[in-house]
């Protein structure tokens, strides 16, 4: 039995497939699948999630559903993520119980420099690692994809790219987000041809309601889908190369030619009954969500009840802790040694806890990293997109990729359609510098040719009793981890349906700036004034983070939800 999933919010089913990109649906909301269900994507943009349950339709499996929902959030999204950038993914796969990680992060350009953001006196050059072609990190999307559906895909290439060249080649309807995000970053794009080629109409901006077609784009998919390798020793290379060496840029076609994606362990640990899983280095984002985890410890959270000061102000320290010793030990481990043994440790969190006021917030001044002497002796964009799969048979995809901050460097390789990414921003462009989300560094996380910038990015897929039990994973910048986080312990610990728990207002710290966000109007004035009062300087944001999960109960039914923050649904047959 085979069947479309039914909307849990009493509105009856929204779901109705036709042809290419011709249904409706409303964001934000669960599905919730039976038993017979085979399978489930939720991403960023309905017509992404529609890519990849086409391939489940087909008889691909969880990789080949993933790999398609990327490509077509490139094309659908290019202010979040896209072929030009990079990622990570989290592959559980059933049959063995084996957990898979792939990093397919940016690199830096074989001649970038430590300095090469600053100016003749030492100070950073404004905007210099964000905008043109000086801020792009050698893309690793394609090479990432392609070799994920190598090893694990089971249908042709050529059939899950073919999605996202249709959604190239024949338009799509420009949504609210699109245009809000093509307003901010306007300067720069109508500052670079081929971006206002492609993202405008010959410099006027697209209204919602209008189609945006992408016909270079589509070439350039339609390369991919003959060849990936194209991407990195082909045209496509070349023409990367040619767009690079005309406006100032550092990647070369040696610079495409070397890329590989690294399969790389994931980290795991225990919290309670649940085996989490996540990205570790050159990620940050595995190490501190276990780490903020292992702090938590068997914490009586939900006897409490959801954002009880007690337990936010609890969070929001244990946050600045992690945060703190992000920016001191986090980096690519190809180039620095990352003690993430001992960082997700039980001893070092026993070591940490202590130090946590139950009554008084600290200043970010007085939380600093511990000497990793003292480590080894206690014993152990606002952008991006993310996306989740399950299939059939229990395998599992958790995926995050960008192109940094929105639309990337806001420059479009000529002839090509592909826009580029502005990753370079992630590394400390000097020690204490922040980048574009506040986030500051060190040593560790300092330029050097061929070196992956630290991320925040958080693909975390959780079993119970080795079978999987939550994927989930959230786009934020360096809110991420945080995001992810609390939607995590609103699942497995508050036991909250997937849809409340992604929906449920966030907090966030991040050591510096010495800030605590909470979401504007999803905290009372109360709990407001009780975490002032324990000295929290408190900034209200608007909302932030587009997460998406999906949940495997007891009985094998799936349930899925995308974030109402943003545009994207679940799928699912």
């Amino acid at each position: 039995m085979r069947r479309l999933g039914i909307v849990k919010s009493g509105l009856g089913c929204l779901i109705c497939l036709g042809g290419w990109g011709s249904f409706a649906v409303e964001p934000g909301l669960a599905q919730e699948l039976d038993s017979y269900s085979q399978g489930m994507v939720v991403s960023a943009h309905p017509l992404a999630s529609e890519a990849g349950l086409r391939m489940l339709q087909q008889g691909g499996n969880a990789v080949d559903a993933a790999v398609a929902s990327t490509f077509a959030i490139s094309v659908v999204e290019p202010f979040s993520a896209g072929i030009g950038g990079g990622g990570f993914l989290l592959f559980h796969e059933a049959e063995t119980g084996q957990m898979h990680s792939l990093d397919f992060r940016e690199r830096a350009p074989l001649a970038a420099t430590e300095m090469m953001y600053l100016d003749e006196a030492g100070e950073p050059e404004p905007r210099a690692s964000l905008d043109g072609h000086r801020a792009v990190g050698v893309p690793g999307t394609v090479a990432g994809l392609a070799e994920v559906h190598r090893r694990y895909g089971v249908l042709p290439w050529e059939e899950v790219v073919e999605p996202a060249l249709r959604l190239a080649e024949e338009g799509f309807i420009v949504h609210q987000r699109f245009v809000d995000a093509v307003e901010r970053r306007q300067e720069v794009l109508l500052g670079n041809a081929a971006a206002r080629e492609a993202f405008t109409r010959q410099g006027d901006l697209y209204e919602v309601g209008e189609t945006l077609r992408q016909p270079q784009l589509a070439e350039s998919l339609r390369r991919l889908a003959e060849n990936p390798g194209d991407f990195y020793q082909g045209e496509i290379a070349e023409a990367i190369a040619a767009d690079m060496a005309a406006y100032g840029g550092l990647v070369t076609l040696a610079d495409m030619a070397a890329y590989e994606p690294i399969w790389r362990d994931p980290v795991c640990g225990m919290f309670r009954q649940f085996q989490v899983c996540a990205m570790g280095p050159p990620s940050s984002g595995g190490v501190h969500l276990l780490q903020i985890l292992n702090l938590i410890g068997d914490r009586p959270l939900e006897t409490q009840g959801l954002h009880h000061p007690d337990t936010v102000h609890f969070l929001a320290e244990a946050m600045r802790i992690a945060y703190a010793d992000r920016a001191t030990y986090l980096g690519d481990p190809d180039f620095v040694e990352v003690p993430v043994a001992e960082l997700i440790s039980l001893g070092y969190a026993e070591y940490r806890r202590p130090q946590i006021d139950e009554n008084r917030a600290q200043d970010s001044a007085e939380v600093t990293a511990v000497d990793p002497s003292r480590l080894r002796q206690v014993g152990e964009s606002p952008e991006t997109s993310h996306l989740t799969v399950v299939d059939g048979d229990g395998n599992g995809v958790s995926l995050t990729f960008t192109v940094n901050g929105g639309f990337g460097a806001g420059v479009v390789a000529a002839g090509t359609g592909i826009l580029l990414n502005n990753e370079m921003d992630d590394f400390s462009v000097a020690p204490g510098v922040p980048n574009l989300y506040g986030l500051v560094g060190g040593e560790a996380n300092a330029i050097a040719p061929g070196k992956t910038p630290l991320s925040s990015m958080t693909p975390t897929i959780v079993l119970e009793d080795n079978r999987l039990r939550l994927a989930l994973g959230s786009p934020g910048g360096s809110t991420i981890i945080t995001t992810v986080l609390q939607v995590l312990l609103n699942v497995l610990v508050y036991e909250l349906d997937v849809a409340e728990a992604i929906a449920a207002p966030r907090f966030h710290h991040q050591w510096l700036p010495d800030r605590l966000l909470l979401q504007e109007g999803g905290f009372d004035s109360e709990t407001v004034e009780n975490l002032r009062q324990r000295g929290h300087e408190i900034e209200q944001w608007g909302g932030w983070g587009n997460a998406n999960a999906i949940v495997v109960t007891e009985d094998n039914r799936l349930q899925g939800a995308a974030d109402p923050r943003g545009d994207g649904t679940a799928l699912g047959w």
